[in-house]
């Protein structure tokens, strides 16, 4: 039992069926939720059992099967302890319990059973629990006591009854009485593990009978139980005799003469008894001692006639009662005379005055022997009392019945039920009023200290609730913070910069740079409202950052309609080139799902890539980026300023990289003039022949992404490779490899991509942001470029 730790339903379900000693009930359990569905008024149950079931399914089945239990249940996670809720939740809990472990309540509320008895020790009743009796029968008899005690802390407890009934033939029967319905297999999980625990014995209860009663409260349910004890008996497995085994019971006999000599020892030194006794009984009372065998053989002895006057009894007991078996009441103490007057009329009937509390019995002789061994608490009915206390709280008695046979009478010796000082004014009652020897004085002052000291502990746990509750809305800023703060900078720099650390700038051998723009970006702007071009960017940037995330690319900013990405930084991957052409060809996709404010058709965009080595570091102390430096930058900038519209634009060395993948289709564009670079022979990346345009996107289950064709009609010149420009990109193919091959091995540096940067040629960083004029980048003269489309570019200058 105490090592559930189940890894699905099935292994729970045969655990705790194992657990319940049979596979199937003997006795028909009807389902919880007839328990929790019945017409019945609420009834109050304190925190301290939600939370018992609660640890319960947290130690033995884990936190998350707790969170979903109560999910499925509509509960609150936390409950305090001195809270008064509705038992509906509780069960409310164990039925969705069943349904999740596929188990029947019965199996459930015994597991409870145990479980809450472990519970109670474990929150400090131990020693309390101990105490109660010396035997299993005796525990269960003073159960009601132990509640009524409870009852000082907890007001609104409504603890069930308990009765031990013992028959003519030997048998024990338990009788349990409780206003909540179909509880009762709680019973037997508590009293098997209090036996095994305490008694160090083992119980087995059958159910006999299952009953509603009509009682005071209304239908009460009665289940009886029949209960076995066996104590268990410890036998000694014989033991193989190893070498030297004729020694080892030689030894033993020396032992056990060497004792019996000290009991001899101490039987000469004894002092002669009273009364004569044979030296075999003396040696036999001293052999039982030493086994632990002590024989209790007390007779009590009472005196032939009482030695006490009626008027001293009266006043050394001033609230008691004596009743015969038609209740009319023949005798009572001084003081419950004082508060209630009409029991000084002689031949007056008990049921009259008071009423029954606990136990929740009809007020009759039959009732009242049948819970001869319960606390009896009695209240004095309002109507009766003088009209000087009918405006006072109501007076409530406590205390135990006693049959007296030769009298054929009832006497009810009790004292006041008071909780607090409060309470004592509120009656009307003084500690004078309580007898000196009544222990109901010391109750109540140390009940006054205890609770202010509840209600101490209920305040500390309302706040440590309200402190959790902060604490993970506290965490769950804390994680928005922190997701924010990843989305500026890289993970691990972030890391470094809430640690106080200092980063330092680092130089990557080689990685890949995206720059893409919007088409007519300038048009577009003037002719818009600007929440227009707001919203357009914002559905553009969006789908672009969920393709950071699908394809591994780190988004190093957005400044205007200009959009920057890099592969193999901040985290070097040789599969850099790739993720970026990826990335590139699903932008292209979905920059076609967003829609331009002016026409209503879709945005174009133009993309370039490079390839090449940077230095990348954080600049700035307040709001820090992460910046790249270097020609690399500015190259990847001309590739996508001297595009085309909805093409990919690639640089030789980018093209070089992704030509020995062999998963892309690459065309050639030719040579082109490239502002500060010179002649660049450059290529278009057409798609990748492994990958559909869904998987491009990310899109899975059958999902497709809705791509709308470009309704402009683009210059064959623009849109298409002639034959021309292919054949001279085929005669070309090996001066060009030839040079990057060159570019790789260090012996010659192209004038378009410098090779790797050493300290020599960091002569000076632009670390603010440089926006250059978009002519020191565009072609002025092509009719396709916007004059006011800039790109923030970090330099080497």
């Amino acid at each position: 039992m105490e090592s559930l730790a189940p890894h699905s339903h099935r292994f729970r379900r045969s655990t705790l069926r194992a657990a319940s000693g049979r596979g199937t009930p003997r006795h028909w359990s009807p389902p919880i939720d007839f328990f929790v569905s019945s017409h019945r008024p609420p009834r109050p149950l304190y925190g301290f059992i939600n939370t018992c079931l609660k640890s319960l399914v947290i130690e033995r089945f884990g936190e998350e099967t707790w969170e979903n239990l109560r999910l499925m249940a509509g509960v609150q996670d936390t409950f305090m302890t001195y809270e008064i809720y509705d038992d509906v939740i509780t069960l409310r809990l164990v039925q969705e319990a069943c349904k999740m472990l596929d188990i029947s309540s019965e199996v459930v509320l015994k597991l409870f059973g145990e479980y809450f008895f472990s519970f109670c020790k474990m929150s400090g009743y131990d020693t309390m629990l101990r105490t109660l009796g010396g035997n299993l029968v005796e525990f269960i008899e003073n159960l009601d006591a132990l509640h009524s005690y409870l009852a000082l802390s907890y007001e609104a407890m409504n603890a069930p009854s308990f009765r031990v009934e013992r028959m003519d033939d030997g048998r024990i029967l338990l009788h349990y009485y409780s206003d909540r319905k179909g509880l009762y297999h709680i019973v037997p999980g508590i009293i098997e593990a209090v036996a095994k625990d305490f008694f160090d014995s083992e119980v087995t209860m059958t159910i006999l009978n299952q009953s509603e009663e009509d009682e005071r409260t209304g239908k009460k349910e009665h289940v009886v139980f029949h209960m076995v004890q066996k104590e268990k008996v410890s036998k000694k497995k014989a033991q193989p005799r190893q070498k030297g085994g004729n020694e080892e019971i030689q030894a033993e006999k020396q032992d056990k003469e060497e004792i019996m000599k000290r009991m001899k020892a101490r039987y000469a030194s004894l002092q002669l008894c009273p009364r004569k006794r044979s030296p075999w009984e003396t040696v036999r009372s001293i052999v039982m001692l030493g086994q632990g065998n002590l024989r209790q053989s007390f007779t009590p002895s009472y005196p032939k006639r009482l030695w006490i006057e009626e008027q001293a009894f009266c006043n050394a007991f001033p609230f008691h009662i004596v009743f015969d078996q038609d209740l009319v009441v023949k005798q009572t103490g001084v003081n419950i005379q004082k508060f209630v007057p009409g029991l000084q009329t002689a031949g007056i009937r008990l049921d009259e005055y008071f009423t029954i509390v606990h136990p929740e019995v009809t007020f009759n002789i039959q009732s009242i022997k049948k819970f001869i061994n319960s606390q009896f608490v009695l209240k004095t009915r309002r109507e009766m009392l003088p009209e000087i206390h009918q405006n006072q709280s109501t007076l409530k008695l406590r205390g135990q019945m006693m049959w007296m046979e030769s009298l054929s009478c009832m006497i009810y010796l009790c004292s006041p039920k008071l909780r607090s000082l409060q309470e004592l004014e509120e009656r009307g009652l003084h500690l004078a009023d309580i007898a000196q020897h009544d222990t109901t004085r010391d109750l109540i002052l140390l009940n006054q200290q205890r609770l202010a000291e509840i209600e101490l502990s209920n305040q500390l746990e309302r706040k440590k609730e309200e402190l959790r509750i902060l604490s993970r809305n506290l965490e769950i800023e804390k994680q928005k913070s922190e997701k924010l703060l990843y989305a500026m900078l890289p993970t691990h720099v972030a890391n470094q910069l809430k640690e106080g650390k200092r980063v330092e700038a680092g130089e990557f051998k080689v990685c890949t740079i995206l720059f893409s723009d919007v088409v007519t970006f300038t048009n577009i702007c003037a002719a818009c409202e600007p929440i227009q071009i707001v919203n357009m960017l914002n559905a553009m940037y969006s789908r672009f950052d969920r393709l950071t995330n699908i394809h591994n690319v780190y988004k190093v900013e957005t400044i205007g309609d200009a959009y920057m990405v890099v592969g193999g930084v901040p985290i070097p991957t040789e599969t850099h080139a790739e993720q970026v052409a990826n990335f590139a060809l699903g932008m292209r996709i979905a920059a076609r799902e967003v829609a331009s404010p002016i026409t209503g058709q879709p945005i174009q965009i133009r993309v370039g890539l490079h390839t090449g080595s940077v230095l990348a570091g954080v600049v700035g102390d307040k709001m820090p980026r992460y910046c790249l430096f270097g020609d690399t930058v500015n190259t990847a900038s001309r590739m996508e300023s001297h595009g085309l519209p909805d093409h990919i634009h690639l640089s030789p060395f980018t093209y070089s990289v992704l030509k020995d993948k062999g998963i892309f289709e690459i065309a050639e564009r030719g040579e082109i003039e490239v502002k500060g670079k010179g002649l660049m022979r450059t290529f278009f990346l057409l798609k990748n022949l492994q990958k559909s345009d869904e998987q491009m996107m990310g899109l899975v289950d059958g999902e497709t992404c809705v791509c709308q064709k470009d309704p402009e009609t683009v210059t064959d010149a623009q849109n298409e490779v002639s034959p021309e420009d292919t054949g001279r990109g085929q005669k070309e193919e090996e001066k060009k490899e030839e040079e990057v091959e060159n570019w790789k091995n260090g012996t010659s540096s192209p004038s378009v991509c410098p090779g790797e940067i050493s300290p020599d040629h960091l002569i000076q960083f632009d670390v603010t942001p440089a926006y250059e004029s978009p002519t020191d980048f565009k072609l002025p003269n092509n009719g396709l470029h916007s004059d006011s489309n800039s790109t923030k570019l970090c330099s080497i200058l």
